[in-house]
């Protein structure tokens, strides 16, 4: 049982390493999400005007809406590769669990997208004048745990929507509606964070994150193989 667990282990960081290092090779996707989340940032910032007040009131809902339509990049072009050079049959092929496949893409995504958020956090606490410093802790765990949520889905709708010609207008369509739950308690825990949580709402909102997590990862784990088979 053990060494079954280490060549699934072996297969899932296997994937995972093959797409951050074709990424790293050319880092196309990575200039052209990073790009995407600041000008959207900027527009929204022009869009509000110059009233600080509103600002920081609408930065999270923006900052939120900057990940998740960055991310639609990213999770389009988790399968592309693969799909380009007819790569993805072959590796469906090769033995063991197909679910690691999905489980390395996570991984990649993940790591990816926290990447992008890196950069894309600071930039917006700058542009809104939001206290990042001070609500660091609360901000990391509601970052973290909505990532996470976000990635699963959306590496399993991409898989979903990777053999479709019209994968780019597909996904959005199937991958917004279900993440609404988890884009409200991603916006409500981060501006709770953000003004101190002097409601104590926080926690609340974080264990939605984590019940929201939990219930769409084991869904999307059981539920890769017989979508990868259509």
């Amino acid at each position: 049982m053990n060494g079954r667990l280490r060549v699934e282990v072996g297969r899932v960081a296997a994937v995972a390493w093959k797409d951050l290092t074709a990424e790293r090779r050319t880092r196309a996707n990575a200039n052209a999400v990073l790009f995407f989340s600041v000008l959207v940032l900027v527009l929204f910032g022009f869009a509000l005007g110059p009233d600080a007040d509103a600002l920081r009131a609408a930065a999270p809902g923006v900052l939120w809406l900057t990940v998740l339509f960055s991310g639609v990049l990213a999770f389009n072009r988790s399968y592309q590769v693969e799909l380009e050079n007819g790569a993805f049959d072959v590796l469906l092929l090769y033995p063991g669990d197909r679910r690691a496949i999905f489980l390395g893409k996570v991984v990649a995504n993940l790591v990816f997208v926290l990447a992008i958020e890196a950069l894309v956090v600071p930039l917006a606490a700058v542009l809104y004048g939001l206290p990042l410093l001070a609500a660091l802790p609360g901000l990391a765990a509601v970052v973290l745990l909505a990532t996470f949520g976000l990635v699963t889905v959306g590496t399993f709708y991409g898989a979903m929507a990777s053999r479709v010609r019209a994968r780019e207008v597909l996904l959005p369509l199937l991958l917004f509606p279900i993440v609404i739950p988890l884009l409200v308690a991603a916006v409500e825990g981060t501006t709770a964070v953000l003004a101190g949580d002097p409601m104590g709402e926080a926690g609340a909102w974080i264990r939605l994150l984590v019940v929201f997590d939990l219930v769409f990862f084991i869904a999307c784990v059981l539920a890769f193989e017989h979508v990868i088979e259509e």
